[in-house]
């Protein structure tokens, strides 16, 4: 458990306005300590590179440790757990990420420790297919007895915590709010559920008011938390979308399923693939394959439907890669003398087909 002295200051930096996490964590690095940071000069701060007068202009507002100390008594009545970015049980997955908050409360029995863990997101209008493959992806991947991260709202975000509860799998809800709330009101029958086996993350305080935009800064502990984002449904613009950007941005595997181009809820998905922005998610096994959660075991081979065409561009891409095995794209293009930009479109539709995959790397390889 954080020191309570060193947990006022951090409650204090992590509320001075337009300071923002990788900032703070930037001054606690140089300075030495979270305390420093408010005993230090005014003129020594200044000089750090990238911290400007605005970013630290109500860093000595005595108001700030005033409410820290409100918010360190709420803590401490309701046994709030927090998690510091230097302490051993911040998760280790968070840490990486640059802007990852320098506190994280929680509460529950969540245990992320040499787990796998896979966030999944999507549309809050979630369809009756949409939900069904989030429960068959679940329940496939149950006996790896992965970790689900999700948003506990309305949509493909409570499917998942609800198919994570029917498989006894741990499940951790990421919170836009403090833990003094639940929203929406209408999922608090399921908080004591996913307390039981996992719990919630926030970085927001008791007294912060609900707003919207939370959401978009709630997604960035959802995506940081996991390997691998899974986007189930999504419109042309959504906050599901929000979250795959930053999962890329911080270098970790984006899935997204994929639907009709005339089905509104798959619009976003199909970009993502489209710009190559996700790797396709048909079934389970191409998720196990792709983060090599099988360790050495290959997913059991699926024999090809006898009725797939494919057309007179798609054959030389098939017989090469039926004699070569795995190869590069552009060792594709090359061997089959088909323009680069061609051979991208021509491996999306045959992927689709169900004829090859794609590995990592810009690999691919016959099913």
């Amino acid at each position: 458990m954080i020191d309570t002295n060193i947990l006022r200051y951090v409650l204090a930096l992590q509320k001075t306005p337009n300071l923002g996490d990788s900032s703070a964590k930037k001054l606690i690095n140089i300075v030495g300590s979270v305390e420093g940071v408010f005993n230090e000069k005014r003129q020594n701060l200044l000089k750090i590179d990238g911290i400007g007068e605005h970013r630290i202009k109500e860093l000595f507002n005595k108001s700030l440790l005033n409410d820290a100390d409100a918010e360190l008594k709420y803590i401490q009545e309701h046994n709030v757990d927090c998690s510091y970015y230097l302490d051993a049980n911040y998760p280790e997955r968070l840490n990486q990420c640059l802007d990852g908050p320098i506190l994280l409360f929680s509460r529950g029995h969540i245990n992320l420790n040499n787990r796998h863990i896979i966030s999944i997101v999507g549309t809050r209008k979630v369809t009756t297919q949409g939900v069904a493959f989030c429960n068959q992806l679940i329940e496939t991947l149950k006996p790896l007895d992965p970790v689900i991260i999700s948003g506990f709202a309305y949509g493909v975000d409570i499917t998942a915590h609800k198919a994570a509860i029917k498989h006894n799998l741990q499940n951790v809800g990421c919170l836009a709010h403090g833990l003094n709330q639940i929203y929406p009101k209408t999922h608090s029958k399921y908080v004591k559920d996913v307390e039981h086996n996992g719990g919630f993350y926030t970085d927001f305080w008791s007294t912060d008011v609900f707003d919207r935009n939370n959401f978009l800064k709630r997604n960035r502990i959802i995506a940081g938390l996991s390997e691998a984002t899974i986007v189930i449904e999504s419109a042309e613009k959504g906050g599901s979308l929000v979250t795959a950007d930053i999962a890329n941005s911080y270098d970790r595997e984006v899935f997204a399923v994929p639907g009709r181009p005339t089905d509104l809820q798959s619009m976003g998905c199909n970009n993502l693939i489209k710009k190559q922005q996700a790797h396709i998610l048909t079934r389970a096994e191409d998720l196990i394959y792709m983060l090599n959660w099988d360790l050495g075991n290959k997913p059991k081979s699926v024999q090809k439907s006898l009725f797939v065409e494919l057309d007179d561009n798609e054959k030389p891409i098939y017989n090469f890669l039926k004699e070569r095995g795995k190869e590069h794209i552009d060792l594709i293009a090359l061997g089959c003398q088909i323009p680069s930009y061609k051979v991208a479109s021509l491996l999306l539709t045959m992927e689709m087909k169900g004829v090859i995959r794609p590995l990592p790397g810009k690999l691919f390889e016959l099913f």
